[in-house]
């Protein structure tokens, strides 16, 4: 499985502005909304939101890959963001989160739902990978890197 084939760089925010988990997710989702108008973004960030009340999804080293469920969906889709200074996202490191891999999943598709999971938690283990993410000095270069992983 290739996490690339499931990226979009419509989908790929290269720097964020939000401060806090809450304003964060719905940046996360304004390109979804774009890009799927006939998507209720205010209902997923509610959604990623109750998931993140059940425990953190920043999981340490500047990582954050919240995920959720959601009936009308009918396929898996991952948005990528970077934030250069930074986002309080209660992770498990108490450090602020800067890569956010947002994972949204159909209600009925759990398997692939956790084969993206597990591929992302794969990719975002090589902390040669989170570095050079980091370090991307434009989209175009953030993009290329996605697309080989």
């Amino acid at each position: 499985m290739k996490l690339g084939d499931y990226l979009d760089k419509d989908l790929v925010l290269y720097d964020l502005a939000s401060g806090s988990k809450p304003e964060v997710l719905a940046e996360l989702l304004v390109p979804v909304g774009v890009k799927y108008p006939e998507m209720d973004t205010d209902h997923a960030v509610r959604v990623l939101l109750d998931r993140e009340n059940l425990g953190t999804t920043g999981i340490g080293d500047g990582i954050a890959i919240p995920h959720g469920k959601l009936e009308d969906l009918e396929q898996v889709i991952v948005v990528v963001g970077r934030s250069v200074s930074g986002v309080e996202f209660a992770a498990l490191d108490h450090k602020p989160c800067t890569i956010f891999f947002l994972v949204l999943a159909p209600e009925k598709v759990a398997g692939m739902h956790l084969r993206i999971l597990a591929q992302v938690s794969r990719v975002l283990k090589d902390e040669a990978f989170r570095r050079e993410f980091m370090e991307t000095e434009s989209f175009e270069a953030l993009w290329k890197l996605l697309e080989e992983v």
